[in-house]
């Protein structure tokens, strides 16, 4: 296919290159620009969202959040004013779900349809093509788009129609963020309590309390590795999306808001960019007291 991409960042670029390596041809677009890495191994750079539209049978987007697609999709020399009838196109940025079904709308207005596909595995998952990709569609136009899933990601679910993707996802992150609290909780009190947080993590894999966020992030409060996979702003900006749907449902998350108080806590100490494991930081700032290895 001929297949757009916008946005290319820590995760779209390695999506790109699976999508490259898929045999497709890709006309890209980015407002860093797009890397010489993909341009050698096939990629095509276009000036504009709108003149990846025009060249593009399906075009993906993978911004950092809803403004960002609003801009790329309707502003100038955006995608809506590239786009033809029978195009699709596939956001896989992690949005607000009201403000995804009205873009939906907007673009079928211009004969296009619509898929909203966020994804769930950080840049490992991007890289190995491993994503979990949650999908808010038509039965037909997943069936088109879902070829391309496959070659970014392992674990592919229609969940429902055009924004029951991004509900997924809001839902994904939470218990995304309270696993990490709870992880650096237990390891927190282990260290402080005198007993090797890294023995405890090995002895919990084998048990119940097992989980990949024990595994990876587990492993990063311990060895203070919190370059990012994952920012604490972008998860911030996911957390608010709950926060702000379960308002809008009259409903509380009372975790949820604690966990997002937390990476508050950390954005106070300059850490918006650190990786969301270091959420720890602010559970030691309150213990006094920090993981050791």
């Amino acid at each position: 296919m001929n297949v757009g991409f916008i946005g290319l960042g820590i995760m779209g670029k390695p999506m790109v290159a699976n999508l490259i390596k898929g045999g497709h041809t890709l006309f890209l677009a980015s407002r860093s620009g797009v890397p010489q890495e993909l341009t050698a191994a096939g990629g095509k750079a276009c000036a504009s969202a709108k003149e990846v539209a025009q060249k593009a049978d399906i075009i993906i987007t993978m911004l950092p959040d809803t403004p960002d697609v609003e801009k790329v999709l309707f502003g100038k020399d955006g995608v809506a004013e590239g786009l033809s009838a029978g195009t699709i196109v596939v956001d896989m940025s992690s949005i607000s779900p009201i403000e995804t079904k009205a873009f939906a709308e907007r673009i079928r207005k211009a004969g296009a349809d619509y898929v909203d596909a966020p994804v769930s595995g950080g840049e490992v998952g991007a890289k190995n093509a491993a994503l979990t990709i949650m999908v808010g569609a038509s039965e037909t136009a997943f069936a088109k788009v879902k070829p391309l899933f496959e070659l970014m990601g392992k674990n592919i679910t229609l969940v429902g129609d055009v924004g029951a993707g991004q509900i997924c996802k809001v839902c994904n992150q939470i218990i995304v963020a309270l696993n990490i609290e709870a992880v650096g909780e237990a390891l927190l009190l282990a260290s402080k309590a005198g007993v090797d947080p890294g023995k405890v993590r090995t002895a919990l894999m084998g048990g119940f309390a097992s989980s990949r966020v024990l595994e990876v992030h587990g492993e990063r409060m311990i060895k203070r590795t919190f370059d990012p996979g994952f920012r604490i702003e972008l998860h911030q900006k996911d957390l608010n999306l709950a926060l702000s749907s379960a308002r809008a449902l009259k409903m509380s998350l009372p975790n949820t808001a604690t966990a997002q108080e937390l990476f508050s806590a950390c954005q106070a100490q300059g850490g918006g960019k650190w990786d969301h494991s270091a959420m720890v930081k602010a559970l030691e700032a309150l213990a006094n007291h920090q993981v050791a290895k």
